[in-house]
């Protein structure tokens, strides 16, 4: 559950598949403990909580010896989950983020709205290469489980990479990046919904 005042949210997770322990501060500054036993997606989670500034603990047991699909996308699920719980109605806040995020040679766009209609519209071409322990192919699985469960509309389109590495490692920084702009007080807003509807 969110916790009284704060942008907190912590979440135990255990299927036949994986183990997941994970808690999130939105209003952090960006320390990540990250555990999941696959060191590529513990990088990319840490360049997550980092970018966006979230506190984030990740404490990940799965069946490594299938291969990471479940570790990977159940971590999706539940950090889209603590997000979802942690942002409460989403008074107050911007709604909207984005960012054209450059690394080396990738260059990624982000974009997201926290319009509880939660989806992924992904468009970064990777071949199936494994980055250490990682599939690459992964990345789009974490994100549409993370979109899923956090209520996020979320696109992220790769607009120049060659090096897998650096157009993942993009994908995180700016997806991030935007949702960090989006979960950010508007301060002109006061405490109202960024919508006409009533609700997100």
């Amino acid at each position: 559950m969110a916790e009284q005042g704060s942008r907190v949210a912590r979440i135990e997770r255990v299927t036949n598949e994986t183990q997941i322990r994970l808690s999130v501060d939105l209003d952090g500054t960006g320390r990540a403990d990250v555990e999941t036993g696959i060191g590529f997606f513990d990088h990319m989670l840490c360049a997550f909580g980092r970018h966006g500034l979230f506190d984030l603990e990740v404490r990940v047991k799965g069946d490594l010896e299938v291969d990471g699909h479940h570790s990977v996308e159940d971590a999706g699920i539940v950090l889209g989950q603590a997000f979802a719980r942690a942002l409460e109605d989403k008074r107050g806040v911007r709604r909207f983020g984005s960012i054209m995020l450059p690394m080396d040679e990738a260059l990624v766009l982000a974009a997201c709205d926290l319009s509880g209609r939660g989806q992924l519209h992904w468009d970064v071409d990777v071949p199936p290469v494994m980055l250490g322990g990682f599939d690459a192919t992964l990345a789009k699985e974490f994100f549409i489980a993370f979109a899923a469960n956090a209520g996020v509309t979320l696109h992220v389109r790769k607009l120049a990479g060659e090096n897998v590495h650096h157009v993942l490692e993009a994908a995180f920084k700016a997806a991030a990046r935007a949702l960090r702009e989006a979960v950010e007080a508007d301060e002109r807003a006061a405490d109202d919904l960024p919508t006409t509807k009533g609700a997100l």
